[in-house]
C-alpha cells in the first residue's frame, strides 16, 4: 500500500504528518511513501531528509494524491471553495484518511468523505484508555501548545518572571493563574514554575486538586462539601448549584485582581468554549497583565479576545494566538507523527507486510472511524432512523413484540461535563 503526505495548506499550519524517522519506520513495515515536495520545510525537514529516509518527492499534492491508499494529513483535507485545490477531490475512492478532521466545527465534511468513498479516521476522537495513549494527538498537542502558552505571555510581559535580587533592588516573582488543569493546564503549571512564577490554578474537578499542588501550584476553588461531590465515577464534573457557582466566581473574580500572567484552557468538544474571564474581571485586572486564551478558536475563554491577534484592554494584554502547537512546529509534528505511526501500525497484517487490516471492533478503531464504505459510521454524526409512523386509529391493534435493542449508531446517555 502506498502512503501519501501531503503538504498543509490551512493557514497558520506549519506541521507535517510525517517525520524522515516515522518514515523509516512506514518503509521497514513494507509501505511505499511518497511526501509531498515542501512538506515539511514549516518544521525544519527538507525534501532530502524525507528522501534519505526512503520516501518518494512528489512535486504537487495532485501527484502525492494520485494512487494513495492511506493519507497522513495534520489538518482535514481541502474541500470545493475552500482553498486554491480542492484536496478531497484528489483522495481515490476507499483511501484512508488519517488527520485531526475537526468534525464538529466542520460537519459538512463528514458527509463529503462518505459521498467521496473515503474511510475517515479522526485522530482526536481517540479513547482516553491506557494503551491508546501513545496514539493520542489532543494529549500530545495540547502538551505543547500548554508550553508555549506560557512563552507567549513572557514574550508580551514587561517584566520577568523570577524574584531576582540585585544591588539595585529586589524583583518580585510574576503571579500566574492556571484556569483548567487538563493536559494544556499542567504543562503551563509546569513551565511557569520552571520560569519562577508564582503559580496557582483551578478547575471545576476535585481529582485536579492533588495534580497541581504535586507541580508546586496553589489550588484554588471553594472547598466546601458540594465540591468534594463534583465529580462523577466516570470522571466527568457535575453541574453544580447556583449558589456554588456565585461563590466560586467571587473566589475566581478576588483572585484574578492579583496576578500578572492568566492562561485559560477550557474547551468541550463540540460547544462554544465557556466564558471564564469576564469583562468586569478585566477592568479589575493590575496594568500591564497579560492573558492567554487557548481557546480562542472555540470562541474564546476571555470576554473580548480576538484570533490571531494580541488586543489590549483595560491596560491588559489579551493573546489570541492560533494554532498554538504549530508555533513550535518541530517538536509538535514529531509526537504528531508519532502518534500516527502507533495508531497505524498494530493494524498491519501479519501476514501481508504494506497492507492494513483495521479491525472493526478494536477500541481505537470504533472511536476514531468517522465514515466507511461510503457511509458516515460514527455515533455523534451518523443519521438517527425515523421514529416509527404511528398506527391509525382504525387499525387492529398490533400483536405486543419484544422491546427493541438500541437503535444502531445511537450514542449511549452520557453525564454532563
Amino acid at each position: 500500500m502506498r502512503i501519501a503526505i501531503p503538504r498543509e495548506r490551512r493557514a497558520h499550519e506549519l506541521r507535517v504528518a510525517a517525520t524522515p524517522d516515522t518514515v523509516k519506520k512506514y518503509k521497514g513495515l513494507g509501505f511505499d511513501v511518497v511526501v509531498e515536495s515542501g512538506a515539511g520545510l514549516g518544521s525544519a525537514l527538507t525534501d532530502d531528509a524525507f528522501a534519505a529516509a526512503g520516501a518518494e518527492i512528489a512535486p504537487d499534492a495532485a501527484t502525492a494524491l494520485r494512487g494513495a491508499d492511506i493519507v497522513l494529513k495534520v489538518q482535514r483535507p481541502l474541500l470545493a471553495g475552500e482553498g486554491q485545490i480542492d484536496e478531497l477531490a484528489l483522495l481515490k475512492r476507499g483511501a484512508v484518511l488519517v488527520s485531526g478532521l475537526n468534525p464538529y466545527q466542520a460537519p459538512e465534511s463528514v458527509t463529503a468523505y462518505a459521498a467521496a468513498g473515503i474511510d475517515a479516521f479522526a485522530m482526536e476522537f481517540m479513547p482516553r484508555i491506557t494503551r491508546a495513549q501513545s496514539m493520542d494527538i489532543l494529549s500530545s498537542q495540547s502538551n505543547l501548545a500548554g508550553y508555549r502558552a506560557v512563552i507567549e505571555a513572557a514574550a508580551e510581559f514587561g517584566r520577568a518572571f523570577p524574584m531576582m535580587m540585585t544591588a539595585a533592588g529586589t524583583v518580585p516573582p510574576a503571579r500566574a493563574l492556571i484556569m483548567g488543569a487538563g493536559v494544556a493546564g499542567l504543562q503551563a503549571i509546569a513551565t511557569a514554575r520552571r520560569l519562577g512564577a508564582m503559580v496557582s490554578a483551578t478547575d471545576v474537578r476535585p481529582a485536579t486538586k492533588e495534580q497541581v499542588e504535586s507541580l508546586g501550584a496553589t489550588f484554588v476553588a471553594v472547598m466546601d462539601e458540594e465540591f468534594q461531590q463534583a465529580q462523577t465515577a466516570g470522571g466527568y464534573a457535575k453541574e453544580m448549584s447556583a449558589e456554588y457557582k456565585a461563590k466560586q466566581a467571587a473566589l475566581i473574580a478576588e483572585t484574578i485582581r492579583k496576578q500578572d500572567i492568566v492562561i485559560t484552557t477550557a474547551l468541550i468538544p463540540g460547544r462554544k468554549a465557556p466564558v471564564l474571564v469576564s469583562d468586569e474581571m478585566l477592568r479589575s485586572m493590575k496594568q500591564g497583565a497579560v492573558l492567554v486564551d487557548l481557546a480562542v478558536e472555540q470562541g474564546g475563554n476571555v470576554e473580548g479576545s480576538v484570533p490571531g491577534e494580541v488586543v489590549e484592554k483595560y491596560g491588559v494584554k489579551i493573546v489570541g494566538r492560533i494554532n498554538m502547537p504549530s508555533r513550535i512546529a518541530v517538536d509538535a509534528s514529531a509526537l504528531y507523527a508519532k502518534n500516527l505511526l502507533n495508531f497505524l501500525t498494530p493494524f498491519v497484517a501479519k501476514d501481508s507486510p504494506g497492507t492494513l487490516a483495521f479491525n472493526g471492533e478494536d477500541e481505537v478503531v470504533k472511536g476514531t472511524a468517522l465514515t466507511r464504505g461510503g457511509a458516515v459510521v460514527h455515533s455523534a454524526f451518523a443519521p438517527k432512523e425515523a421514529p416509527a409512523a404511528p398506527v391509525a386509529a382504525a387499525a387492529p391493534p398490533a400483536p405486543p413484540v419484544p422491546a427493541a435493542s438500541p437503535v444502531p449508531g445511537e450514542p449511549p446517555a452520557t453525564p454532563t461535563v
